[in-house]
C-alpha cells in the first residue's frame, strides 16, 4: 500500500484491481467486469457492435439477417450433440441414428430440431433475399456484400444436400442417388464430379464419409469464413436504410442498433425457437428402414427445397438434359451473382424497377409452380400416391419399433478367423436355393424385407418347420395377392431353404451360397449312406442305387426348373419339341453335355436355350435323362445306332459330317433344308436379318416362337392378311404398346422382306444367321464337326467369350451396383422367378429401343415391379452396352 504523501506513477491507478472491502455481489460483479475490460477491451467491442447507426431507425424488415445467424448457431449446437453418437459408415450410420431417435434422452427432439432448423434456414434465407432485393439494399458500393451473401446461400443449400444422406435410410439413399446422377449430366466433368462425390461408382461408406466431412467440417468452415466477410463488408458499407434513403449518402436521422433493433432481432429469434420446438415436439421426424439398394419399389423424392428442380428435369430427355441441368441453372446463377452490376441505378423503389422485379417474380413463380405441380402430380397418380403413402407408413412403422442393436450384416462375409469348414453346408445350400429362386428380389438380400414383401428374419420362430414348408409350397391368399409364387423345390432343397431361413439375421447366415446338390448324409443326425434304418450296413450295390436315385431326383428338379418340360413334355415324352429318349440314345455323356451346354443352330431355331447350370446339376440332369422311358446308355460302337436313332440325330444336328465325295458346303446343310425348302429359305434370309436387326427376336424369340416378353408369331400372317400386318407393325395398337412394342421403322422393301419371313415361320426351320451376331449377341458359334462314323454326331462348340469394352465393363458395375442380378440372375443370363434372363432377349434389342424401355417401362415391366431406372446419360449408355454384350449363348 502506498504511504501518505507518496506519489503515484503516471498512468497507474492507485485503486486495487479488485475491491473486496465492500461487501455485496453487485460490487463484486462490477469489479469483475472492470477487470475483464481492462484485459480484453470488451466495453469497446460491445460499443462498436451495438452502436451501429441505422438510417431511419430500427425496423422489423431488418431481422432476417440476424435470424439466419441465430439458426446457424443453433444448427452447430444441435449438430455437435448429434455427432457425439453418430458413426459415419454404411454398416452403422442407420443404427446410430436409430439409437439417437429411440434410446437417447430427448434424442428424437434434438434430431427434429436439427432437421427443421435446416428447412427454416432456407425459408429465412429466401425472405432475407427478397427483403434485400425489394429494398434495393445491394445498391451503392455493396456489390461485394451481395456476392458474399450469394455464396452463403449456395453453401446453405449444400449443407442441406450433404446432410440428407447421413441417416442412411431409404429416402436418404435414393434421393442422393438421383442428386448425384443429376451432377453427372454436366458435360466433360460430370462423370468425374459424380465419382468425386460418391468416392467411386457406387453409393456406400466412402460416399457417406465424404458427405459427413463436407457437412460437419468443410461447408460449416466456409460458412463461418463468409459470415465474417459478410459482416465486415456490411460494417464497411453501412446499412442501406429504408427504400426512400440514398444508398451512398444517407440523409435520414440514424438510430443505434441497440436497443430497439436488438430487441426486435431477439424477439424474432425467440419466435423461431418456439416454432421449431413446437414442430419438433408434436411432429418429430421419423426414420425409415435402412437403405436397401436392391429395393425395386421405392420412389425417391428430394427435400421440399429441391422439389422444383426434380420436377423441372421431367421435361427434358436425352441430350437436352444438359440444358436443364447446366445451361438454364447456370444462366440464373450468373444473373443472381451479377445483379448489382446489372441494376446499377440508385433508384431503390421496386415499382420504379419493373424489369428486375418482374424477372425475379417470374423465376420465383416458376419455382413455386414446379414444386406444387410435382406434389399434385404425385397425388393424382393413384399408383404413385399409394406407393408414397406406403413408404410413409413404413417410416412410421419403423420409427415405432423398438431399437435393435447393430449386428453383423446377414449379407456380409464370414470373419477371416472362422474356418470355412465350420459353416453348416445345409445353410449354404439353402442360401443357394434362396438366391436361385429369386427370393431376394422381393424379400431383400438376407431376407431383411422390402416394400414388396415382409422380412423373413425371425419367421421360423413363429412357424414350425412343417408349417413353414407348407406355407412355402402353398402360399395363402395374402401372399398370392402379393404375387408370391409357390416354391417348387425338392425335399432336400426345401429342407436346406428352411435351415437358411431359420438362421437369417445371425452370423450363421453368412455361409457362402452353394448351388450343388448336398447329400443328406453330410449332416448330423441323418446317418450315413451305408447305414440302414435298422443299423445294419448296406452293400455297395445298395449304396450305388441310393446315390443314383438321389442324382435322378435332383436331375428331375433341374429338368423342371429350367422349363424343359414346357417343350419336351412331362417325363420328356414330347410336345412342342421331340421326345428326348430317341434324341440322346446315340450320344455319349460328353456329347450330351456339349449339346446341352451349346445347342446347335437348328435346336436354337426351335427355341432350345443353353442349359446354364452347375456341373453337379448338369450331371444330375444327364442321369435323369438316361432314365426316361425307352432310353438306353450310349454305346461307342456302330451297333448302337438304330434307324430311329439316326433320324433323331439328324433332327438334333445343325451340321452333319461330310459324306464321301460331297463338298463341305453341301454337306453342312441340314437334311431338312434341301430341295424347294432351301430356295424359300434363301428368299427369307433378308427378312430374317430385318427381324433380328429390329430387335424382334429379343421379345418374340428366335424364329418367332415366343418368350416371356411377347407371344409367338407363327401363323400371324394368316390372322392379318394383306396390308393389315404391315399397318399393325408400323402402328402398334394400345395393347402392343403397353407390352413395350415399338413401331417398326423400315423402308417398304425391308417391310416386304420382313413380311415374307413372318409368313414362312412355322413352315420351315429358320437357321440363325450372322445377322444375330450383328444385332449384338456378343458371340459367334463356330461349327466343328466330329469325324464321321456311326454313333457320332456334329456339335456346335461354344464360342470363346468376347472381352467386354470399357463401356460394357462400366455397365456391368452399374448392373451389379443396382443389384439387377437379384431378379435377372447372375450376369443377367438365366433370370429367376422374379424376372426373366436378358440373354437372347433384351440383349438383342437395338440400343434406342432398350433405352426407351429402361426409361419408360412397359406395362408388363411395371407389373413385374421393375424399379425406375434413374441414371444419367453416360451411365445409361454403359448399362445398355453391357446388356447388349450379354451373349445369346454361353
Amino acid at each position: 500500500m502506498p504511504r501518505e504523501g507518496d506519489t503515484v506513477p503516471n498512468g497507474q491507478d492507485d485503486k486495487p484491481e479488485l475491491d473486496t472491502t465492500s461487501a455485496g455481489p453487485r460490487n463484486f460483479l462490477g469489479s469483475l467486469v472492470q477487470w475483464l475490460d481492462k484485459r480484453t477491451g470488451v466495453h469497446a467491442i460491445m460499443k462498436e457492435s451495438l452502436d451501429e447507426p441505422i438510417p431511419g431507425g430500427a425496423r422489423l424488415a431488418y431481422v432476417f439477417g440476424s435470424g439466419l445467424l441465430f439458426l446457424f448457431i443453433s444448427q452447430i449446437i444441435t449438430g455437435i450433440c448429434l455427432a457425439l453418437y453418430y458413426v459415419p459408415s454404411a454398416e452403422t450410420a442407420h443404427t446410430s441414428v436409430a439409437y439417437i431417435t429411440k434410446e437417447v434422452a430427448a434424442g428424437a427432439f434434438l434430431r427434429s430440431l436439427h432437421y427443421y432448423g435446416s428447412s427454416a434456414m432456407i425459408v429465412v434465407l429466401a425472405l432475407h433475399f427478397l427483403q434485400t432485393f425489394l429494398y434495393g439494399s445491394f445498391k451503392g458500393r455493396r456489390e461485394l456484400l451481395w456476392i458474399s451473401g450469394a455464396v452463403l446461400s449456395l453453401l446453405v443449400l449444400g449443407m442441406g444436400f450433404t446432410g440428407y444422406l447421413l441417416p442412411w435410410d431409404q429416402k436418404a439413399y435414393f434421393a442422393t442417388a438421383v442428386g448425384t446422377n443429376i451432377v453427372g449430366e454436366i458435360p466433360l466433368i460430370g462423370n468425374w464430379l459424380t465419382r468425386l462425390l460418391r468416392g467411386g461408382d457406387t453409393i456406400g461408406t466412402l460416399t457417406l464419409s465424404r458427405f459427413y466431412v463436407a457437412h460437419v467440417f468443410l461447408i460449416p468452415a466456409a460458412i463461418l469464413l463468409f459470415i465474417g466477410a459478410h459482416i465486415v463488408l456490411f460494417r464497411k458499407a453501412g446499412p442501406a436504410g429504408p427504400i426512400e434513403e440514398d444508398p451512398i449518402t444517407p440523409k435520414l436521422a440514424p438510430e443505434g442498433f441497440y436497443p430497439r433493433q436488438v430487441l426486435m432481432d431477439m424477439a424474432f429469434a425467440l419466435l423461431i425457437m418456439m416454432g421449431l420446438g413446437i414442430l419438433a415436439y408434436f411432429h418429430p421426424m421419423s426414420l425409415g428402414p435402412i437403405a436397401d439398394p436392391s429395393n425395386t419399389q421405392f420412389l425417391p423424392r428430394p427435400e421440399w427445397y429441391y422439389l422444383s428442380m426434380f420436377e423441372w428435369l421431367k421435361y427434358w430427355e436425352g441430350s437436352w438434359v444438359v440444358v436443364a441441368v447446366v445451361v438454364v441453372p447456370g444462366i440464373l446463377a450468373v444473373l443472381f451473382f451479377l445483379l448489382p452490376f446489372l441494376d446499377r441505378s440508385l433508384e431503390r423503389r421496386p415499382w420504379r424497377r419493373p424489369i428486375p422485379v418482374l424477372s425475379v417474380a417470374i423465376v420465383l413463380a416458376g419455382v413455386l409452380y414446379l414444386g406444387i405441380k410435382s406434389h399434385m402430380d404425385d397425388q393424382r397418380d393413384p399408383s404413385v400416391a399409394a406407393q408414397l403413402a406406403a413408404q410413409e407408413q413404413e417410416e412410421k412403422a419403423y420409427s415405432a419399433k423398438p431399437f435393435e442393436p447393430y449386428v453383423e450384416s446377414p449379407g456380409g462375409t464370414v470373419p477371416s478367423g472362422v474356418a470355412s469348414v465350420s459353416a453348416n453346408p445345409l445353410v449354404a445350400q439353402g442360401r443357394g436355393v434362396f438366391e436361385a429362386h429369386g427370393c431376394a428380389g422381393c424379400h431383400g438380400v438376407g431376407g431383411v424385407g422390402t416394400p414388396i414383401a415382409a422380412a423373413l428374419v425371425g419367421i421360423a420362430a413363429k412357424l414350425p418347420g412343417d408349417q413353414l414348408v407348407s406355407l412355402l409350397r402353398h402360399p395363402n391368399a395374402q401372399m398370392v395377392a402379393g404375387h408370391m409364387p409357390s416354391v417348387d423345390a425338392s425335399s432336400a432343397d426345401m429342407s436346406a431353404l428352411v435351415a437358411y431361413i431359420t438362421v437369417l439375421g445371425t452370423p450363421a447366415a453368412n455361409a457362402p451360397a452353394s448351388h450343388a446338390v448336398v447329400s443328406p448324409d453330410a449332416f448330423p443326425g441323418h446317418g450315413t449312406a451305408e447305414t440302414r434304418s435298422n443299423g445294419t450296413i448296406g452293400s455297395a450295390k445298395d449304396i450305388a442305387v441310393a446315390e443314383s436315385s438321389k442324382a435322378t431326383e435332383a436331375g428331375k428338379e433341374v429338368f423342371e426348373q429350367n422349363g424343359c418340360v414346357a417343350c419336351h413334355g412331362a417325363a420328356g415324352i414330347g410336345g412342342r419339341a421331340p421326345a428326348i429318349e430317341p434324341l440322346i440314345a446315340g450320344r455319349t455323356d460328353s456329347q450330351l453335355s456339349i449339346t446341352l451346354r451349346a445347342p446347335n443352330a437348328k435346336m436354337k431355331a426351335g427355341g432350345m436355350q443353353p442349359v446354364l447350370v452347375s456341373e453337379a446339376q448338369l450331371t444330375s440332369l444327364e442321369a435323369y435323362l438316361r432314365t426316361l422311358k425307352g432310353s438306353t446308355t450310349a454305346k461307342l460302337t456302330p451297333a448302337s445306332s438304330t434307324d430311329s436313332t439316326a433320324t433323331a440325330k439328324s433332327d438334333m444336328t445343325a451340321t452333319s459330317a461330310p459324306a464321301k465325295g460331297s463338298s463341305p458346303q453341301s454337306s453342312q446343310q441340314p437334311s431338312s433344308m434341301t430341295g424347294p425348302m432351301a430356295g424359300q429359305t434363301v428368299k427369307t434370309n433378308a427378312g430374317q436379318e430385318v427381324y433380328v436387326s429390329q430387335g424382334c427376336a429379343a421379345c418374340h424369340g428366335v424364329s418367332g416362337v415366343g418368350t416371356h416378353f411377347a407371344p409367338a408369331l407363327i401363323g400371324v400372317s394368316n390372322k392379318f392378311p394383306g396390308d393389315a400386318l404391315a399397318t399393325l407393325l408400323h402402328h402398334p395398337d394400345a395393347k402392343m404398346r403397353s407390352g413395350g412394342m415399338p413401331p417398326v421403322t423400315t423402308n417398304p422393301a425391308e417391310m416386304q422382306q420382313l413380311l415374307l419371313y413372318l409368313a414362312s415361320l412355322g413352315t420351315t426351320p429358320a437357321a440363325v444367321t450372322t445377322a444375330q451376331t450383328k444385332a449384338g449377341t456378343g458371340s459367334t458359334a463356330t461349327p466343328a464337326t466330329v469325324p464321321s462314323g456311326a454313333g457320332q454326331v456334329a456339335v456346335s462348340r461354344p464360342a470363346k467369350a468376347v472381352p467386354l469394352s470399357s463401356d460394357a465393363m462400366r455397365g456391368q458395375q452399374i448392373f451389379n451396383r443396382n443389384s439387377c442380378q437379384t431378379c435377372h440372375g447372375e450376369g443377367g443370363m438365366n433370370g429367376t422367378v422374379a424376372a426373366p434372363g436378358l440373354a437372347g432377349t433384351a440383349s438383342l434389342l437395338p440400343a434406342s429401343t432398350l433405352e426407351n424401355l429402361l426409361r419408360h417401362h412397359s406395362t408388363q415391366m411395371q407389373k413385374g415391379n421393375m424399379p425406375s431406372t434413374n441414371m444419367n446419360a453416360k451411365d445409361m449408355a454403359a448399362l445398355i452396352a453391357f446388356i447388349r454384350s450379354i451373349p445369346a449363348t454361353p
